[in-house]
């Protein structure tokens, strides 16, 4: 049922398909032909992308309850979308993460930018943890996962298959796992360190590999030291910053789960006498330590997304202005300021606009040191600017 000619066909509104062409994956609701037959497939249908002249554009999925209504997986529209496929694009993500890695800890499918929209696959040793975020994907799962048996044959799959954008999609949320168990948190190799990460109940996968660089490049610069780490998760930036000579390292989150991996993680290293994790409101507590008077040389925030659609944009730039101002202050003169956006509807002008005005309200000026993205396991869709969605500033402050 994968051939081209068995699939039902989807049509670009005239004048509608110059974005397809030059090589967009990605069309919208109101770019297509919404005729009585299209809006009754079901969502998430494979189905051949056409001009009006019937020209094909290539091959997806469709939901036509979705404003991101089709998803193209491949420009040839007879290419069938099965096992054979998906294994053929995993073999390529692999043979790039072996490239760029030692270890066989990484972002193996970053979703369109590895060929295969709505999916991301990070994986854990010989553990993969899925997570599908379209109703395309979802009809395509099983067809993945013999896929990753062939190709990967990790010992556990976790579905991880509760995404927020599940639900633009009409989707339920649903955490299973698939294959084999897992009896606990799964350990992280990183920088020569052990981490531990939650697949089941942590944030995204359990882990932030997309940060993997900007780590490597903080932490020896909080050498001998003290560090602020806000919004540390599971403590990645602050055991990193600890293992590379910091004094001291004050972790900062709102999920206690997430601070009990991190003090486990700083204990199994060693670093447990130079590591603080403390549970707080991190606006609040940010305000309460400049009062105080602390200082730090290093101070790192990784907020989880202030701004989750379109809508959010202005409160969620005053939010990053916000936090820069409250970071801002706690850095002693000289001291470096790393901040970070994972929004993807936040451009890096803006980012950058908006810390420069939150440094000045704090009463700082600096320069930028660095400003980076994801690491190379996060590859960018060349025509689709939201998978280069993480902006991090490097900045030392006078």
């Amino acid at each position: 049922m994968n051939a081209s000619s068995d699939l039902p066909r989807v049509f670009v509104l005239a004048g509608r398909d110059r974005r397809v062409v030059r090589g967009h994956p990605w069309t919208y609701a109101n770019e297509i032909r919404m005729d009585a037959e299209t809006k009754a497939l079901p969502p998430g249908s494979t189905a051949t992308l056409h001009r009006v002249d019937g020209k094909p554009l290539g091959v997806g999925s469709f939901n036509p309850r979705s404003l991101i209504a089709f998803r193209v997986f491949d420009a040839d529209a007879a290419m069938p979308l099965d096992r054979r496929f998906f294994a053929s694009r995993l073999r390529r993500a692999l043979a790039l993460r072996e490239r760029l890695f030692t270890e066989p800890y990484y972002r193996l499918v970053h979703a369109e930018g590895d060929g295969l929209p709505g999916l991301v696959v990070d994986r854990f040793g010989e553990v993969a943890v899925v997570q599908s975020s379209t109703a395309g994907m979802d009809a395509l799962l099983d067809h993945l996962l013999g896929a990753m048996e062939e190709v990967l044959a990790p010992s556990t799959i976790v579905l991880r298959n509760d995404g927020r954008g599940r639900a633009l999609e009409g989707l339920d949320a649903r955490v299973d796992v698939a294959k084999g168990r897992v009896g606990g948190p799964l350990v992280v190799r990183e920088g020569g360190l052990d981490f531990l990460a939650d697949p089941l109940g942590g944030q995204k996968t359990g882990w932030f590999f997309d940060q993997r660089d900007n780590r490597g490049f903080l932490a020896p610069l909080a050498r001998d030291t003290r560090m602020l780490d806000a919004y540390c998760h599971t403590g990645a930036f602050a055991l990193r910053a600890a293992a590379a000579g910091a004094r001291s390292v004050l972790g900062l989150d709102g999920s206690g789960a997430a601070l009990a991996l991190a003090r486990e993680s700083a204990a199994r290293n060693g670093l447990d006498a130079v590591c603080d994790f403390r549970e707080a409101e991190i606006f609040e507590e940010l305000a309460r330590l400049d009062e105080t008077g602390e200082r730090f040389g290093v101070v790192a925030a990784d907020p989880p997304a202030f701004v989750k659609s379109r809508k959010e944009l202005k409160s969620g730039l005053k939010g990053y202005r916000k936090l820069a101002r409250l970071a801002a202050r706690l850095v002693e003169p000289g001291g470096l300021l790393f901040l970070a956006s994972c929004s993807h509807n936040v451009a890096m002008p803006d980012f950058l606009s908006e810390t420069t005005i939150g440094i000045g309200r704090a009463g700082r000026s600096g320069r930028v040191l660095r400003a980076a993205g994801a690491a190379a396991d996060h590859p960018v869709h060349p025509a689709l600017p939201e998978t280069a969605y993480l902006k991090a500033l490097v900045l030392q402050l006078d």
